[in-house]
């Protein structure tokens, strides 16, 4: 069971193309078997919330608010490790400003 603050690497289909590709991303909750997340990536320059090496990271990466989905609990193919208390409180606060 994956919850809200860790990160996994997992097989994500993206839309635009219908490739398939392994990418890391967020965990905001599961239900069902169904992991919705939040992307990351390692283009700095995107908006988000910055999550850095020092904080497990593999490179210094973006939270991606905005690039939300579901993956299934099939999809998921490790959790690699979990954020701070501070980083989640920072997304929870984020996430509130985008739905209000």
């Amino acid at each position: 069971m994956y919850r809200f603050g860790d990160v996994i690497i997992c097989y994500v289909q993206f839309i635009d193309t219908f490739e398939i590709k392994i990418r890391p991303a967020l965990v905001l909750f599961e239900e069902n078997g169904n992991i919705v997340v939040a992307g990351i990536t390692s283009n700095i320059r995107m908006p988000g919330i910055p999550l850095t090496r020092e904080e497990g990271a593999v490179k210094d990466s973006i939270i991606k608010l905005n690039y939300i989905f579901t993956v299934s609990g099939k999809m998921v193919k490790k959790h690699v490790f979990s954020i701070t208390e501070k980083k989640k409180a920072a997304i929870r606060t984020e996430l509130i400003k985008k739905i209000e």
